[in-house]
């Protein structure tokens, strides 16, 4: 026999609740997943996916649900709850839309992305945080970057940064140097448009701190950095408001050859 996988623990987060009942009630009719498929129009493996949390499930599938177990509005605003509410899980889920989208929008302030990120220039962030293992936390933002590059279909990347990320020297001025010709090679990467938001752009939208918006097969979702962790965002209209950002961000950067000039003439202070 197959073997059962436990159901999700429901007291971690609104999201295990969520899949914890999707998955109760369709025991309690005597379901299989293949059957639960046809009635909310959706694969055995994306049933599967739900139930254990690596998929969720979309405003159509939780009202087709309530339809079918008459529940009223239950599973449609369990899900609403769920995308409103901190989710300590959070930063898994975050890294799986991350492998999984085929565009990625970020803006990021006083540092350099990830993406185009040295190793070096990781580590010298990692050695000025706060994590209790730093060999450990390299080797994770280290994995992050290979996978988002790595891809044989990697995601289209549109990154903006403010210029103060050019002109802070983080690691020393040989790190340095390294960090700025390696963005200039990334600058060229067919998948990748990098803008840069100078500084007499003046007062902008950025600064009210990281964010990014991943594109998936049929939706988009965001993500808002803070101190100390930060929010996945999957409400329509909250990721609408998240894009408008990013737009309003873009709209004061340098075009792409003025944002190549401009790491261009950072690199010639280091020559």
């Amino acid at each position: 026999m197959p073997k059962v996988r436990d159901p999700l623990d429901p007291k971690i987060s609104q999201w295990h609740l969520l899949s914890y009942y999707l998955r109760f009630f369709r025991e309690k009719e005597g379901l299989s997943l293949t059957q639960w498929g046809k009635i909310i129009g959706a694969a055995r493996s994306t049933v599967s996916n739900m139930e254990a949390g690596r998929h969720r499930i979309h405003e159509d599938h939780a009202k087709l649900i309530d339809r079918h177990f008459g529940t009223g509005r239950l599973f449609e605003l369990l899900l609403w709850f769920a995308r409103t509410a901190h989710n300590p899980d959070w930063f898994r889920q975050y890294t799986e839309y991350e492998r999984q989208a085929d565009q990625i929008r970020l803006y990021h302030g006083q540092v350099i992305p990830l993406p185009l990120q040295t190793d070096e220039y990781t580590w010298a962030y990692v050695r000025a945080g706060t994590a209790k293992d730093f060999e450990a936390e390299q080797t994770v933002r280290v994995a992050r970057k290979s996978t988002l590059l790595g891809r044989d279909d990697p995601a289209l990347l549109w990154v903006l940064m403010h210029e103060s990320a050019l002109a802070t020297v983080v690691g020393g001025k040989k790190p340095m140097k390294a960090q700025l010709e390696h963005l200039r090679r990334m600058v060229d990467v067919p998948t990748i448009i990098a803008r840069i938001v100078p500084f007499e752009a003046g007062a902008h939208l950025g600064a009210d701190g990281y964010l990014q918006i991943m594109s998936l097969d049929c939706r988009d979702v965001a993500y808002a950095g803070a101190q100390g962790g930060g929010r996945l965002i999957e409400g329509p209209s909250e990721v609408r408001e998240f894009c408008t950002k990013f737009d309003r961000i873009s709209a004061k950067a340098l075009s792409e050859d003025g944002s190549r000039a401009l790491i261009e003439r950072y690199l010639e202070k280091y020559s």
